[in-house]
C-alpha cells in the first residue's frame, strides 16, 4: 500500500530526515514506497535507497535533492518535476562543491530543468540513471540531462537521456570518464567546453542536433561511439588539440536545423567537422550515407587522418584552403567509396592517389549557385584543362595511398543499441 507523504512543496527545502526513512545498518536508510511531495536536502553522509514505487515529486519548484555532504549514495529513486528555472539551476539532483565522491546510481528523472547538476566537485559517479526532459518545451529552454561544471574524475556510465537541452554537458572539467551512454532527441548529445583530458567511449548519439560538440578542448580520447542519424554534425571538433579520435562509427547524418543556436552555423549534414583543430589523430572511423564526409577548414593543420572509412557519403571531402594536405600517414590513407584507381601490384593500396577536391569543386563550394550548371559543357572544359595542366591545380587534399578494402568492418558488425 503506497503511503502519501502530507508535506507542501515549500520554497525552502527540507531535510531528507523529515521523510520516513527507515534504517538499513550504518548510515544506510531506505525511502518506502509513496510519493513525496517537496524538496528535500542531504547534508550528511548516508547511502539512501528508494524502495520500488518510492516518489519524489517537486511540484515545479526548485531542485527535488540538494546533496551538500561528501560520501552520498542516491539509489533507485523516481524524481519527477523539479523546478524549469535554468538561472536558479533546478534539478533532479544538485551536487554541492562540498559532496565529493556522491554517487548517482539507477534513479528515473523526469522534469524540464536539469537532471544532475554537478557544481565545482570532485570524484562522483553518475551510473545507470535514466534523464527524460519535457519535449513540450522549446529545446534551449530545457535543462541539460547531466551538467559537469569545474569537476574532477567524475564517471558518468550507462545513463540514458532524452528530450533534454544537452545531453552531457562538460565545462571547465578536467580528467573525466563518459562511458556507455545513450543519448537520444536532444540538442547536442556530448557537449565538451574548455575540459581537458577526458575520455569519452562508446557513447551512443541518436537524432539530435549535433552528435558529439567537441570545443575548445585538449587531450581528448573519443573512442568507439555511434552517431546515428543526427542533424547538422555527427562529430563536430572546434578549436580541438592534441586529441585522438578513433573507432568511431557515423551514419546518417544529413542536413538540419540547428534551432537558432548561434554557436553552430548552417546544417550541412557532415559527419565530421574540422575547425581550426591542429595536432590531433583521427584514424579508423566510419563515416558514411551523410551528407558530406569530411569537411577541414580554418587553419586546421598538423592532423593525422588514415585509416578512415568514407562510404556513401552525397559529397565526400569539402576543403577550402591554400595549402595542399596529405591524408596518409606512413604508407595507409583511407577508404574512398567513390575511388576509381586500381591496384595492379596487388597490396591493398590504390596506385594513384585520391583528389576529391579540385577547382571546379572549389567554385562550386564558393558559390553553391553554380551547380546549376554542373553537367554544362563549360563545366566540362574547366575540368579538362585543369587535367591537361597541372599547373593550374590549387591546393587540395590528396591521398596518396587510398585504401582498396573498407578497413572498419569490425565498426559495421558491432552490437547496436535497440531504438527506444
Amino acid at each position: 500500500m503506497l503511503l502519501l507523504f502530507s508535506g507542501v512543496a515549500q520554497a525552502a527545502p527540507q531535510a531528507i530526515t523529515t521523510l520516513p526513512l527507515q534504517p538499513d545498518g550504518e548510515n544506510r536508510w531506505r525511502l518506502p514506497a509513496g510519493e513525496y511531495q517537496g524538496q528535500f536536502t542531504i547534508e550528511q553522509p548516508m547511502q539512501l535507497r528508494c524502495e520500488p514505487g518510492a516518489i519524489i515529486q517537486s511540484q515545479g519548484q526548485g531542485s527535488s535533492l540538494l546533496i551538500s555532504a561528501p560520501d552520498v549514495l542516491v539509489e533507485g529513486c523516481t524524481l519527477r518535476d523539479w523546478g524549469a528555472d535554468l538561472t536558479a539551476m533546478d534539478s533532479a539532483i544538485f551536487i554541492l562543491p562540498a559532496a565529493k565522491r556522491a554517487q548517482i546510481s539507477n534513479n528515473r528523472m523526469r522534469g524540464p530543468g536539469f537532471g544532475v547538476f554537478v557544481d565545482g566537485t570532485s570524484d562522483v559517479q553518475v551510473i545507470g540513471n535514466e534523464i527524460d526532459g519535457d519535449a513540450s518545451v522549446r529545446s534551449q529552454d530545457r535543462g541539460n540531462g547531466i551538467h559537469l561544471f569545474a569537476v574532477k574524475g567524475a564517471r558518468v556510465v550507462g545513463n540514458q537521456v532524452r528530450d533534454v537541452r544537452d545531453g552531457i554537458y562538460i565545462d571547465t572539467s578536467n580528467g573525466n570518464h563518459l562511458e556507455g551512454n545513450v543519448i537520444e532527441d536532444v540538442r547536442y548529445g556530448v557537449h565538451y567546453m574548455f575540459a581537458n583530458d577526458n575520455s569519452v567511449i562508446d557513447n551512443i548519439t541518436r537524432r539530435t542536433r549535433t552528435g558529439y560538440a567537441l570545443m575548445q578542448s585538449r587531450k581528448l580520447i573519443v573512442t568507439g561511439n555511434r552517431s546515428e542519424q543526427d542533424q547538422n554534425y555527427g562529430i563536430l571538433m572546434n578549436y580541438i588539440t592534441y586529441s585522438t579520435i578513433t573507432g568511431n562509427f557515423v551514419s546518417d547524418v544529413q542536413r538540419g536545423d540547428t534551432g537558432g543556436d548561434s554557436m553552430i552555423s548552417g546544417g550541412e549534414g557532415k559527419a565530421l567537422f574540422i575547425y581550426n583543430s591542429l595536432f590531433n589523430t583521427i584514424e579508423n572511423n566510419h563515416f558514411e550515407k551523410s551528407s558530406l564526409g569530411i569537411h577541414l577548414t580554418a587553419g586546421s593543420e598538423d592532423n593525422r587522418i588514415a585509416g578512415n572509412a568514407f562510404v556513401g557519403n552525397q559529397q565526400q571531402v569539402k576543403y577550402v584552403a591554400t595549402r595542399t594536405q596529405e591524408w596518409s600517414v606512413d604508407g595507409r590513407g583511407n577508404y574512398w567509396s567513390d575511388y576509381l584507381g586500381w591496384d595492379r601490384n596487388d597490396d591493398g593500396l590504390g596506385d594513384v592517389a585520391y583528389e576529391p577536391n579540385d577547382n571546379v569543386d572549389r567554385l562550386l563550394w564558393l558559390y553553391p549557385q553554380v551547380r546549376l550548371l554542373m553537367n554544362s559543357p563549360s563545366i566540362e572544359v574547366l575540368r579538362w584543362v585543369q587535367r591537361a595542366f597541372p599547373v593550374v591545380k590549387s591546393p587540395g587534399v590528396q591521398d596518396s595511398h587510398p585504401l582498396m578494402k573498407l578497413p572498419t568492418e569490425k565498426l559495421l558488425t558491432d552490437k547496436q543499441e535497440p531504438t527506444s
